[in-house]
């Protein structure tokens, strides 16, 4: 992380090039392969929501241990995505100029998910349970879980990619997303796990954030505007509208990706408004308050996760969002 604040921070302009046809190259680096969860910018992408703002936008899809702030920083990219409140505040506390300037997520997708359990009511039940989690987890919503609910460390187990350890552990509590393992332990197992989605309980980060260093946005302001509002318009297209121009691209870019897959992941986005609910109720799509970032910051200031004097305001800007500016 240091070493990527120090490269973002020696980038003091950042002029985005132009195609031959006179529109604004942007390359996009998301946070994972593609699917539901990146549909608003494949639908952007689809639509011409993109192109009729003069932008020429590719879509870089990530992939395990890629690593969004280092393809900012390298230059291989000119935006990412953000997958939580942590991402921009670490790089706030690292020192890298790099800012939040959209969020398409108002609540953060993740989840824990537990046997099915009639004693099971809140997230304060699983107290005692073995958890599987990533390090990012670990590193990122534990904190919150630890200083919200009481539990401990001696609690983690790790966890990979493989769902037969909770599979077989009836008392295990496992990571995951609204969107994507609860549907896939459905079609595995004969059960239908007991999920609880970690902003129905108090977590205030946002997901899926445009994050931009400040040079690129303060170089390429117009265009910056312009990949936010068709954002926006993919984001509400996609949701509201037929999603089968994007889950075409998605699925060109990442074949294993199933249509009963984005189906689901789609309807739980709808269901559950984690687009178009929140801030973006009352001031638009993408939208962020200082209200929400300070309330954030501070919660997890007090657990840890920063020192004393972390300037959050520095994490996000609000600038771009259309509308704005």
């Amino acid at each position: 992380m240091l070493a990527t604040a120090t490269a973002l921070a020696a980038c003091t302009r950042s002029e985005a090039p132009v195609d031959e046809e006179g529109r604004v190259r942007l390359r996009f680096a998301t946070d994972g392969r593609a699917q539901a969860e990146h549909g608003g910018f494949y639908q952007a992408l689809a639509s011409g929501a993109y192109a009729r703002r003069g932008l020429n936008v590719q879509i870089v899809q990530g992939a395990p241990g890629v690593n969004v702030p280092q393809l900012l920083a390298s230059g291989s990219v000119e935006l990412g995505l953000g997958s939580n409140s942590f991402i921009p505040l670490n790089l706030v506390a690292e020192g890298a100029p790099v800012k939040a300037v959209a969020a398409f997520f108002q609540k953060d997708p993740q989840v824990l998910i537990a046997h099915p359990d009639p004693e099971l009511e809140s997230i304060a039940d699983l107290q005692g349970r073995p958890f599987l989690l990533s390090e990012a987890a670990v590193n990122g919503f534990w904190i919150w879980l630890k200083s919200r609910f009481g539990f401990t460390d001696d609690q983690l187990r790790e966890h990979t990619s493989d769902l037969a350890p909770f599979l077989s552990d009836p008392q295990a509590v496992l990571q995951g997303f609204l969107t994507s393992e609860p549907w896939t332990i459905q079609q595995a197992a004969d059960f239908t796990p007991r999920t609880f989605l970690l902003a129905d309980e108090g977590y205030a980060s946002y997901a899926n954030m445009i994050l931009a260093p400040d040079a690129f946005a303060r170089d390429n302001a117009a265009a910056l505007r312009g990949f936010i509002a068709g954002s926006a318009e993919g984001w509400r297209d996609y949701i509201q509208g037929d999603g089968k121009a994007a889950d075409a691209l998605i699925r060109k870019d990442h074949p294993g990706m199933t249509q009963a897959q984005l189906d689901q992941a789609r309807t739980s986005l709808r269901t559950n408004a984690i687009i178009d609910g929140g801030d973006a109720a009352l001031y638009g799509l993408g939208a962020m308050t200082g209200e929400r970032w300070k309330a954030f910051h501070d919660a997890m200031s007090e657990a840890g996760a920063w020192p004393a004097g972390l300037d959050w305001r520095r994490a996000f800007t609000t600038q771009y969002l259309p509308g704005r500016g």
